[in-house]
């Protein structure tokens, strides 16, 4: 029964991602028969002016409709509809950095907010200033990972740090990593191949602290692979921590297949280069850059605020070029 609902689910999901490319050819084909009618009744001199002008306005829509098409007939990524691990941690800068790194935590969750996602933390770990040390948070929602996956990178920050007192500007960064979740037909893990400890949950700066041993550790042996899980229930980490195992080595796979696809290629936009710097905000002026796409906004406030959308509608566009490109090239 299970695996039968498995089945109704996988061709559900690739109804969905038929529907839209069906439609567009549908309207395509549309306008076609449409064009064909109305020079049909241009040989009729009482319906010629009429048939001019219904196939001058169809003649101008080919362009775009076209344009659509080439869109819905590009190869998709299968995990574009997937739920989200975004992991965030502080990179060069101390304290400093892991205040930006929360405020990156922030955007993301009122971002999520804004699209009706659902955004669960599911580790952190904090400094005692309120920053983070670390955070692994589950989104989910429609077209997660199509929107979230270009958040990928090293976002550098240029700012006045709230710990220092001489007004100096400094310069600090954050990673982010978003990958796409794994289905259980994705990982199969083997028993034989990962060892799982129990220890006392650590608290950060006095919040939840926990004094049974609920926290779990599974360490992935053949890739090295070490997650940790600590809510207060063993068993709930015990998954938690089994699941973000599972999307990471999926992810690695995934990582794996695209270096060697694009290992004669440039590199693009959205390959999820975790050690590239993709984007700074610098608030003295207000202003975010991506450097992947040279897109500088200066709309800072509403950027850290989970206004994102301009930035990731300019990058998917982008990725969208780039595929077409090599499609016609």
């Amino acid at each position: 029964m299970a695996e039968g609902s498995g089945d109704i689910a996988q061709l559900g999901r690739e109804y969905a991602e038929m529907r839209p490319v069906v439609e567009e050819i549908r309207n395509y084909h549309s306008v076609l028969s449409d064009m064909e009618g109305a020079r049909a009744l241009l040989d009729d001199p009482e319906m010629r002016e009429m048939a001019q002008e219904e196939l001058s306005l169809l003649e101008a829509q080919l362009p775009d409709m076209e344009a659509a098409l080439q869109l819905a007939l590009l190869p998709k990524d299968k995990a574009d509809a997937r739920p989200a691990m975004v992991e965030i941690r502080p990179g060069t800068g101390g304290e400093e950095a892991a205040l930006f790194a929360g405020d990156l935590l922030r955007m993301y969750q009122r971002y999520a907010e804004a699209r009706g996602w659902n955004f669960d933390i599911i580790e952190e770990s904090q400094t005692e200033l309120g920053g983070i040390k670390e955070v692994i948070a589950h989104v989910k929602g429609v077209n997660v990972f199509a929107r979230m996956k270009f958040e990928s990178g090293v976002h550098r920050v240029q700012r006045v740090p709230e710990t220092e007192s001489g007004g100096r500007i400094h310069t600090s960064a954050a990673t982010v990593a978003v990958l796409p979740e794994a289905e259980d037909v994705d990982i199969h893990i083997d028993n034989n191949d990962i060892r799982i400890d129990t220890m006392r949950a650590s608290g950060s700066g006095g919040q939840h602290v926990n004094t049974t041993d609920s926290a779990v550790r599974i360490t992935h042996i053949p890739s090295g692979i070490v997650v940790v899980s600590s809510e207060k229930s063993q068993h709930r980490n015990r998954e938690i921590a089994m699941q973000v195992l599972k999307t990471r080595l999926y992810d690695a796979e995934r990582q794996k297949a695209h270096d060697e696809r694009s290992a004669d290629r440039a590199a693009q936009v959205g390959s999820g280069d975790r050690s590239e710097r993709i984007r700074t905000y610098n608030f003295p002026q207000g202003r975010m850059t991506d450097h992947r796409i040279n897109l500088t906004l200066y709309k800072l406030d509403q950027v850290m605020q989970g206004d994102l959308d301009e930035v990731i509608d300019a990058l998917t566009a982008d990725a969208q070029a780039t595929l077409l490109a090599e499609m016609n090239g």
